[in-house]
């Protein structure tokens, strides 16, 4: 009966497999001698002080559909005509959606456009369909250095297909602060050492398949308590920390040959003598950046419309401010017109330099000529399908996924005796509005593999009822698992399991064997440090969802290992090791 079980098992869910990308994925094709036919110096010398100056704007793009009519799309194609904008980043929608809409724009656009996307965790971090990996401290729990250069290797392949060349990752921030909202699961984890052998992969990876690398948030971000999106945050620590923790990684990615360094929203006082943030400081992207750690490519802000920029300075001097800092591209400008506007007049007023202005552009052009952008700009609609979401990179994510679980806690084998056998469970769902299917996938899962499954939801805004339903289907069973996926989301400002919630998986654990499973923050302990078990898959993405049930299946074996301490009990590389159970 049992043997009769594993194989229904493996055949709805597939069995964990070994590296399926790695390096054997199929570059992009790179340009070749065709781009030495463009001279970036008659390009730039043609251009007026306003089109150089549109060269450096990048506005946000939704990915979503819209008509060519549409109101939507019109101002994007205004942005094209009139602004000549030089690049966008693209957010959210189906890969078809995007490349359309990004392939119109390309058409009107007088120069080509550099695209760019936050791929952190893979394509299917901004396009729906596309591969999403665990977030990229998974990588971290495996320790395996192809892991990093797999999801690199796939974010290029399948973002290049939709028009994509720039990918706003990875992130070489090391996360040192457990308390950090915004950080957390977007890192390789604690050791600047490892981080930096995870970064460099992740950046030869998406070189050899065609796709610009970008290191952020420079000078690091993790060792901060506020959320750069709603205010500025500050770090005290002096160069001495800074240079032996947070620029080790950066230096390995320039080394690696990173092609951008996105600056942070992070004023560090004992760098610059201000509170000013690194985005408009000299000291820091200049002098630090550019004349100590020598790095030669372009420099591009992180949202010129988040909280700690645009709320002291205005739209358009914390352009103009961001550029003399040493910024090259102005990413998401709160008023695109207002960013040119202010630019130009900087220009005129003699602050900004004829001079420094052309090196700016010219380090944007030659980076659209390097990727052969003015020889071809569009992409082909037709071989989407073929290459975006295809199962060579769905093998991947799920044996990522499968290799990160970590199993920080399993006191009296509770996790172990809801493997051994079917059972009855109360599966307890929480997490944020936009993943409003969180457990939903993982449910299917156990009960195709022979578990009885009584679901319920919780959401942040949950009240009393909804906890006392959430009690009464606990008690219907003999079991409990709660999966929870609390995840970085900027603007929030903490990242947190709601007080009522951790007190009812601190009750239900003291009274019924119950497995706690985070889909995201590491360090749900801090609330609920009694749990008996406590499994972390890093992610709430479909492959993580299954690498779950595999595990709650016994499927699979366990052996990740923390790529970040858990205070006070859990150090570096903690994580138990555990057999898949045996037919």
């Amino acid at each position: 009966m049992r043997a009769h079980r594993l194989l229904i098992i493996a055949a709805v869910l597939g069995c964990a497999g070994g590296h399926a990308v790695g390096r054997t994925a199929k570059p992009v094709p790179r340009p070749s001698s065709p781009v030495l036919a463009v001279s970036v110096d008659s390009l730039l010398a043609s251009l007026t002080v306003r089109q150089q100056v549109g060269q450096l704007v990048i506005p946000w793009l939704s990915g979503s559909y819209t008509a060519l009519d549409d109101s939507l799309f019109q101002v994007a194609a205004r942005w094209v005509d009139s602004l000549e904008i030089g690049g966008l980043i693209v957010s959210v929608g189906s890969p078809l959606d995007i490349a359309t809409k990004l392939n119109a724009l390309q058409q009107r656009s007088r120069l080509p456009l550099l695209v760019s996307a936050d791929l952190e965790w893979g394509a299917g971090m901004r396009v729906v369909g596309a591969t999403a990996f665990p977030h990229i401290m998974a990588v971290g729990a495996t320790g395996d250095p192809r892991d990093a250069y797999t999801i690199g290797a796939a974010a290029a392949v399948e973002g290049r297909a939709v028009g994509i060349h720039v990918n706003f990752a990875p992130d070489a921030d090391v996360n040192n602060n457990p308390a950090n909202p915004i950080i957390n699961t977007r890192s390789f984890g604690e050791d600047p050492r490892t981080v930096s052998r995870l970064v460099a992969e992740y950046v030869r990876g998406l070189h050899e398949h065609g796709m610009l690398a970008t290191l952020k948030h420079f000078p690091g971000h993790g060792d901060t308590q506020t959320d750069s999106h709603i205010g500025l945050p500050v770090i005290t620590a002096g160069y001495g920390r800074l240079d032996s923790l947070e620029l080790v990684p950066f230096r390995a990615g320039i080394a690696a040959g990173a092609d951008v360094v996105m600056s942070a929203h992070i004023a560090f006082p004992a760098l610059t003598g201000s509170n000013d943030p690194a985005t408009l400081s000299a000291a820091v992207l200049t002098g630090l950046l550019r004349d100590s750690l020598r790095f030669p490519g372009l420099v591009v802000t992180d949202a010129l419309m988040m909280g700690a920029i645009v709320t002291k300075y205005g739209a358009g001097e914390a352009t103009v401010r961001a550029f003399l800092a040493g910024s090259d591209l102005l990413l998401i400008p709160a008023d695109p017109d207002s960013a040119v506007l202010a630019m130009t007049a900087a220009v005129a007023a003699g602050r900004v330099t004829p001079q420094r202005l052309a090196q700016s552009v010219r380090r944007v052009l030659e980076i659209k000529r390097r990727l052969g952008l003015f020889e071809r700009r569009t992409v082909p609609l037709d071989s989407i399908p073929h290459v975006v979401g295809s199962k060579r990179f769905q093998d991947a994510a799920n044996d990522i996924a499968v290799r990160s679980l970590t199993l920080v806690r399993d006191v009296g084998g509770r996790l172990h005796a809801l493997r051994g056998h079917p059972g009855r469970l109360a599966l307890i769902a929480y997490a944020d509005e936009a993943n409003a299917s969180v457990g939903l996938f993982l449910t299917d899962l156990l009960r195709q593999g022979g578990d009885t499954v009584e679901y319920f939801r919780l959401w942040p805004m949950s009240g009393t009822l909804s906890y006392d339903s959430a009690r009464v289907t606990i008690a219907r069973a003999p079991a409990t698992v709660f999966v929870t996926n609390v995840r970085p989301i900027s603007g929030k400002g903490n990242i947190a399991l709601p007080d009522s919630l951790a007190q009812l998986i601190t009750l239900t654990d003291a009274a019924r064997p119950t497995v706690l499973v985070s889909l995201g923050s590491p360090y749900l302990l801090n609330q609920t440090p009694a749990v008996r078990s406590y499994l972390i898959a890093w992610s709430g993405v479909r492959a993580s969802e299954r690498a779950v049930a595999l595990a709650l299946l016994g499927r699979v074996p366990l052996g990740g290992h923390l790529p970040t301490r858990l205070p006070p009990d859990y150090a570096l590389g903690w994580g138990l090791t555990v057999p898949a159970v045996q037919p």
